[in-house]
């Protein structure tokens, strides 16, 4: 079944040797970037350097609209034949917030609520990063309802780091 994973960067050697997944996306501040793991060609493994921050002005390294554009690219490059792996420092914010916008990207027509709700049965942890969500609500043109989804499902168990989630491609399977 086509999924993508969801993991801090303490659990990427597991996932990778677990789950063997096809594709990657590294999420993490431009000073703690890492190499591309040995499971995972360079060539599908992206990189986004950047800061975990709810608004622009709190950091030099903020998300931005060129960081969402590059997920929203790459994840329509996956061909889902393998799971696609996702993480940032903790596997709580930046990810989950990469996570949702692929899954909304991928489905379309299902309901933002749908798919943030799934990201919380699964993730009872997640906190996509605010801005991040922002961005890509306007990146695909979702009016607000990505936004709207994500606070809904509030801020999530407070932990020092999440545990590999498995998130199912398809909104039915959501």
């Amino acid at each position: 079944m086509p999924s993508i994973l969801v993991t801090p960067l303490s659990q990427i050697a597991a996932a990778i040797r677990l789950h063997k997944p096809s594709h990657m996306i590294t999420l993490l501040s431009p000073e703690h970037m890492i190499d591309t793991p040995e499971g995972i060609e360079a060539a599908r493994h992206l990189r986004l350097g950047l800061n975990d921050v709810a608004d622009e002005w709190a950091s030099d390294m903020p998300p931005s609209e060129q960081h969402v554009a590059q997920l929203i690219e790459f994840g329509r490059g996956w061909n889902a034949e393998a799971p696609m792996l996702v993480h940032c420092w903790a596997g709580v914010s930046r990810s989950t917030a990469a996570a949702f916008t692929i899954l909304c990207d991928r489905n379309p027509d299902a309901g933002e609520r749908e798919i943030a709700m799934a990201l919380r049965y699964r993730a009872p942890h997640a906190y996509p990063n605010p801005l991040m969500v922002r961005l890509a609500d306007r990146a695909l043109g979702r009016g607000g309802r990505m936004v709207a989804a994500a606070q809904s499902i509030g801020r999530g168990r407070i932990v020092a780091e999440g545990e590999i989630i498995e998130l199912p491609l398809s909104a039915h399977l959501l």
